[in-house]
């Protein structure tokens, strides 16, 4: 009955959708990670706002080379972890980076560098400030940091991707991506190889800097393209088998329509029937 299915061109059907379902499982196994791997991070995300402060050696280790050089970066686990540590702010070389958005607003977040006593540096990004009166690129004037020793709480965040160029503009140092080796590149001291998320300070932040928002991954985007690729590999499986059975019954003969009747054309019966 189906010894059809033998035929080469139901062979070569066979071959596409088996090779069509092997694609859909894939790409619903990466989704799968995907998902996992966001997960992840929100988890991270969440435990790093309840975590006790931890000194900055657990999660970063201390950069080795030169004044300019950026430190090794942390490890996967160790990006979100809460820290303390104390230093000295150099505002002389405070960056603005540009292009950044909070409550809808686009505007700056300002990092200085926070020299610690062996001279490297951590970068603080301090928070978000609005731009000046003249437009989203117009440099805004930036609260003074504190003077003399500062002690700052705050997440370990991995260094943005992509370069990002960097200039200076008024005296400033200014860019787009938070990009930590480029940036250290273009500091008088060795810098760490993530910056921290500032989320308290002593002594007291000024309060017209913002709190950078953190926002977590949508990993249950990937969860629903997991399900999507799985079914669509269950439905080519499905859509063969279903046209192989339908092939199988029309060659059987099975379930065609009888040929309807045409009563005109049967004898009338006599009269002495």
């Amino acid at each position: 009955m189906y010894r059809f299915l033998l035929s080469p061109r139901w062979l070569g059907a066979l071959a596409l959708t088996l090779v069509a379902a092997a694609v859909m499982v894939f790409l619903g196994n990466w989704q799968l990670d995907r998902y996992r791997g966001r997960t992840e991070v929100n988890e991270r995300i969440d435990a790093g706002q309840r975590m006790a402060a931890v000194p900055l050696a657990d999660p970063l280790g201390a950069p080795t080379g030169g004044a300019g050089r950026a430190g090794p970066a942390p490890a996967k686990e160790k990006v979100w972890t809460r820290v303390t540590v104390t230093g000295r702010y150099d505002p002389t070389n405070t960056v603005l980076v540009r292009g950044r958005t909070v409550d809808s607003r686009v505007g700056f977040e300002v990092l200085t560098p926070l020299v610690l006593a062996d001279g490297s540096a951590l970068l603080v990004d301090r928070g978000w400030i609005p731009p000046a009166p003249g437009g989203a690129t117009a440099q805004p004037p930036v609260p003074a940091a504190p003077t003399g020793d500062v002690t700052v709480v705050g997440r370990v965040h991995e260094t943005e991707s992509g370069a990002g160029a960097v200039s200076r503009r008024d005296g400033r140092l200014e860019t787009r991506r938070i990009a930590v080796p480029r940036l250290a590149g273009e500091l008088p001291y060795p810098v760490y190889g993530a910056y921290l998320l500032l989320d308290e300070q002593t002594p007291a932040a000024d309060p017209t800097f913002k709190a950078v928002p953190v926002g977590h991954a949508n990993n249950w985007q990937n969860f629903g393209y997991v399900v999507q690729w799985w079914l669509f590999a269950v439905m080519a499986l499905f859509g063969y088998g279903w046209v192989a059975r339908r092939e199988a019954r029309r060659a059987a003969g099975i379930g065609a329509e009888s040929k309807p009747l045409d009563r005109a054309a049967e004898p009338t019966p006599s009269a002495s029937a």
